[in-house]
């Protein structure tokens, strides 16, 4: 169904209306995979700009104990200015996995969305790409579609970004013979799930006079994630009329949850210590746990704070570790996925080495991510996994891994590397693995 003919529907329930545009095609898939090491990854984009300095270095103390083993105690000012997070729910994730402290993001700008298209692609890139354009070069999702066999529904990829506004666009490419066919679904929750995407959905709508204006409103929300060349506009898609009902059964279900306060603080947590980092994972889990995919990718931005305030920088930042070792604890309490799923976790881009002129409540200066600058080009990684696939609790300290190397490791993790079109600079991440 094309979103011409949904916004013309008489009822528009609130599933039924961000399944169209969203939720992409089955596609037709061909060609034989490889061996497969596991059935699932999980691709954490732990994004926004990370130093090493405040992470795997613990300049600050550790404070990141949901992934990091140690107990270093954090510097006082900032300690005496950070939520109150319980103990994270799974031991230290480094145990479970390989950990990468001098991955390296090499070329191009460091800025989010060239760092964001890296990762997804696989390939650096230059100082010409347009902020609203898609990738010249396919995406992860689409080489798992294309080239994944038995055929694989878009049920089993999903891309869940912070916002509505860009990422989107990351989905699928312009590269000739890729595009659309071969997208994820894309889910922004921070958009869907409150303000106007929660105005929008949360209550069905009858077509008439009175409601147009409406209808309009919501018609412009879900164009804003086809923005740029290569959008929606013409491009056919749809979706299997089964996989239509199974997502509109489960977004529904997430819209009845939220109105009954279900998701209002579902870890439990102190009042508003949820972050929207915290609520991208949560409803990332909630995907898992309904679908089961093969491929995930989820992003958190909240500490971009740092261009202006190191403290909440060093806060939202425990805030994303600490949800992330709640992912992985979901992940293997979750019947199909345990024991069978491959996490992959890095920033997109480090930061400046020298602070800028802004000062935080603490005194501390912010800092920015600039392309000259080396140690916004320092990165982490880490691999986590069952133990006959995955290193378990290996340190790698030397200079050891790239952004454009995740790709390929994923393609070989999910046993279609051999089977590609087109040839991946990158490497296969081949120290984390058994």
């Amino acid at each position: 169904m094309k979103r011409r003919d949904f916004i013309r529907n008489t009822a528009l329930t609130a599933a039924g209306v961000l399944g169209m545009p969203y939720i992409l095609p089955t596609g037709r898939l061909f060609a034989a995979s490889g061996a497969r090491m596991v059935n699932h990854v999980v691709f954490c984009l732990f994004a926004g700009g990370i130093r090493n300095l405040e992470s795997v270095q613990k300049a600050e103390g550790n404070l990141m104990r949901g992934l990091l083993n140690g107990n270093e105690s954090i510097t006082p000012d900032i300690a005496n200015s950070i939520a109150n997070l319980p103990a994270p729910v799974n031991a230290a994730l480094q145990g479970s996995g390989t950990l990468f402290k001098q991955f390296r993001y090499l070329n191009g700008p460091s800025g989010h969305y060239n760092g964001h298209t890296t990762a997804l692609t696989g390939r650096y890139t230059d100082n010409s790409l347009s902020l609203l354009e898609r990738p010249p070069f396919p995406t992860l999702f689409e080489l798992y579609r294309k080239h994944s066999t038995p055929d694989k529904s878009a049920l089993n990829a999903w891309w869940i970004s912070h916002t509505n506004e860009l990422y989107p666009i990351l989905n699928y490419s312009t590269y000739p013979g890729y595009g659309p066919l071969y997208g994820a679904n894309q889910l922004s929750p921070t958009s869907f799930f409150s303000g106007p995407g929660y105005q929008a959905f949360g209550n069905p709508l009858q077509h008439n006079a009175a409601t147009q204006l409406e209808l309009e409103k919501m018609k412009t929300f879900l164009n804003g994630g086809f923005k740029g060349s290569g959008s929606a506009s013409g491009s056919g898609i749809s979706n299997p009329a089964e996989d239509q009902v199974k997502i509109m059964a489960f977004m529904d279900k997430m819209f009845q949850e939220l109105a009954a306060g279900q998701h209002t603080n579902p870890w439990g947590l102190a009042p508003g210590v949820m972050n929207g980092d915290m609520r991208n994972v949560f409803y990332a889990e909630k995907v898992m746990q309904e679908f089961k995919p093969e491929l995930m990718v989820v992003n958190m931005f909240g500490v971009d704070v740092c261009h202006n305030n190191f403290t909440n920088y060093c806060d939202n930042l425990r805030r994303a570790d600490w949800a992330v070792n709640h992912l992985w604890n979901t992940i293997q309490n979750t019947p199909g996925m345990a024991n069978d799923t491959v996490l992959i976790i890095a920033p997109e881009i480090g930061r400046n080495g020298t602070a800028n002129s802004i000062k935080d409540q603490n005194g501390r200066g912010g800092l920015d991510h600039t392309t000259d600058d080396a140690m916004s080009r320092e990165l982490f990684g880490m691999v986590l996994g069952p133990s006959g696939v995955v290193q378990q609790n290996k340190v790698v300290n030397t200079v050891y891994g790239e952004s454009i190397d995740i790709v390929p490791t994923i393609a070989k993790v999910l046993g279609f590397d051999t089977e590609l079109e087109v040839t991946l600079p990158g490497q296969f991440l081949q120290e984390a693995f058994v």
